[in-house]
């Protein structure tokens, strides 16, 4: 959500700039700008729609600057528009501000600025910054940021330019995640480090309330009150080839072939098949903290909260502990209970999401223990926990999360693994489990070499504008996801429920123009699945089935089926969403959508 990219080094700018914010495209935004320090001064260009339109705006400018920011904006405050895009400046033009998060007492401030004599030219909150900025700016920026951000309410990760310091970007965070990158005689400014990769993996990631000066040859950081910090350098394990699309049409479809290996990737070094369990040395917890837990609570948004719905499942299942799954959006306005035997497990692909982080600073701040589950490595989340799991994915670009929740279903596999071995799970179930795990990766493969059937089935129902999606037990939460894929790229309505509640309100809306979606799997409530279908198809629906090898009744009742691979139930979801995530791709390229880059959407949601 937003995206910004700062350079101040000897090389020319705006490439650089512009090379980054298309790196941050797979964020979500829908207009963009840049600022850049020149020999006349402060320089700007900004445009609604994509970084190409800015591009081709600068196109015939030969801008000499080696210093400047550069933004993608998802709009918050007023419309997508050329005043609305960033930057923003100053009444007299020499101070340019960039901006992600919302400024909450943005009113007030404004106000106040009004009666001072400034002017304002947008609808934005974060024009805001640049006059306050700009009244307390007396020859140090780095001071006047600091000021200025004394008296904000709010989330933000913002970059500062002036034209009185050519060789100058102040950067600052609080909520909304930031990075500065460490170069040969150039430093970066970013809001992912994917926009600075091919320049740098050595990064610094600025905590709340960080102030970072930063100049071609040194950076310093500080903290909003003048507090000096000593930066702590970690190095980006990702290559650049990560973050390419490698061939394929899209990084979506990019990702989803990926799942073989990423899936390994989650798993590799923590299965111990000797002994039927898992090693999860990530989680910091003694021993006997672990076997004393008598209740989890999982927290997450979005596609992560459907990872943690199935993490529900498993962990009731197999460790017989009491699970509650929360919305994070919800957990952190309301006043849980949580006792000394609870951990709370926070879920995010980024590590950034705004409503989980704030989840998991209400847990701390209650005395119970944080743990996280997320992609990126030193991300706030990561930084924040008590301990927790990478689920080691890599970069994932598309907006629309793929690999990213099946390596969480993988890693919430294992620490259910985990957890019942330690409650007296035999060794030999948990080998049974373990050994079964081991051949998801190549399950999933051979998945996707019938990916051409699913393209088939996309080409009969691309023009449906509704859609239902069924499953029962472990695999409703699978269903969901499904949905939700499909809306997110192809802006197709479709809903997921529980099999069972079909009747119980949808079914009103079932006729021969809404298909159902049904997995129907050779499980303990098979039969109870192929009930519904049959009620389905006595109401004229077309039906589309994901079931398991060797079911010979299916056939007959559905009018397509894709048939998975025979695992245990526990495991099933990791292959009945991988045909799920190949139907919303093939029926969104059918419809002509933007598959990588959904409207509306951001990847990392760091505002509320």
């Amino acid at each position: 959500m937003c995206g910004i990219v700062g350079y101040v080094g000897k090389r020319k700018a705006v490439p650089i700039l512009i090379e980054g914010l298309k790196r941050l495209e797979y964020r979500g935004y829908d207009s963009a700008g840049i600022a850049v320090l020149d020999k006349e001064g402060l320089l700007l260009e900004k445009t609604a729609g994509k970084v190409a339109i800015l591009e081709n705006l600068l196109k015939n400018k030969n801008f000499e600057s080696t210093t400047g920011i550069a933004h993608t904006r998802w709009a918050t405050h007023g419309e997508p528009t050329d005043l609305n895009a960033h930057p923003h400046l100053d009444c007299k033009s020499k101070i340019a501000v960039i901006h992600n998060g919302i400024i909450e007492n943005y009113r007030s401030l404004r106000e106040l600025l009004l009666r001072k004599g400034h002017h304002f030219t947008s609808d934005t909150d974060t024009e805001v910054l640049a006059h306050l900025i700009e009244e307390y700016y007396k020859d140090d920026l780095t001071k006047a940021v600091r000021v200025a951000l004394s008296q904000v309410e709010g989330t933000y990760g913002i970059a500062v330019v002036c034209s009185d310091h050519p060789d100058l970007i102040v950067a600052a965070r609080h909520g909304s995640s930031l990075v500065v990158g460490r170069g040969d005689k150039e430093n970066f400014v970013a809001s992912d480090v994917s926009a600075i990769l091919r320049h740098t993996n050595q990064v610094v990631y600025l905590e709340d309330k960080e102030v970072a000066s930063v100049t071609s040859k040194k950076f310093c950081i500080t903290t909003i009150d003048n507090v000096e910090v000593t930066p702590q350098i970690q190095e980006i394990s990702w290559t650049l080839d990560q973050i390419e699309k490698g061939g394929f049409p899209h990084f979506m479809l990019k990702e989803i072939f990926e799942q073989s290996s990423t899936l390994q990737n989650a798993m590799r070094g923590r299965i111990n098949q000797e002994e039927g369990t898992t090693r999860l040395n990530g989680l910091n917890l003694l021993y006997e903290e672990l076997h004393h837990i008598d209740r989890v609570i999982l927290t997450a948004c979005g596609t992560s909260w459907h990872a943690a719905m199935i993490g529900e499942y498993l962990i009731e299942d197999l460790a017989q502990v009491p699970v509650e799954v929360e919305y994070a959006s919800e957990f952190r306005y309301r006043s849980p209970i949580i006792n000394d035997g609870t951990v709370v497990f926070a879920i995010s692909q980024s590590g950034e999401t705004a409503d989980t982080l704030a989840a998991v600073r209400e847990t701390k701040r209650k005395g119970a223990t944080a743990l996280g589950i997320c992609n990126v490595v030193g991300s706030t989340i990561a930084r924040e926990t008590d301990g927790g799991v990478y689920i080691h994915a890599g970069p994932e670009i598309g907006v629309a999360s793929t690999k990213a929740f099946t390596s969480q279903i993988a890693v919430l596999t294992l620490l259910a693994i985990f957890l019942a071995r330690m409650r007296g799970m035999s060794v030999e179930r948990g080998k049974e489990i373990t050994s079964a795990l081991k051949e998801i990766p190549s399950q999933v493969e051979n998945i996707l070499k019938k990916h051409s059937y699913i393209k088939e089935i996309a080409s009969q129902y691309y023009k449906k504008n509704n859609f239902l999606y069924l499953g029962r037990g472990i695999n409703f939460p699978a269903a969901l996801e499904g949905a939700l894929k499909l809306k997110e790229i192809s802006y197709i309505h479709a809903e997921g429920y529980p099999a069972a509640e079909m009747k119980h309100g949808p079914i009103a809306l079932i006729d021969e123009n809404m298909p159902a979606v049904v997995i129907a799997l050779k499980d303990n409530v098979y039969d109870k699945v192929l009930s519904n279908i049959e009620e389905i198809k006595a109401r004229k629906a077309k039906v589309i089935a994901i079931a398991t090898e060797g079911d010979t009744q299916i056939e007959d009742r559905v009018d397509q089926v894709f048939f998975i691979p025979k695992t245990l139930e526990q495991l099933t979801p990791l292959l009945s969403i991988i045909p799920l995530q190949l139907l919303a791709y093939h029926m969104a390229v059918l419809r002509g959508c933007d598959i990588d880059q959904p409207r509306n959407l951001a990847k990392s949601v760091t505002v509320e």
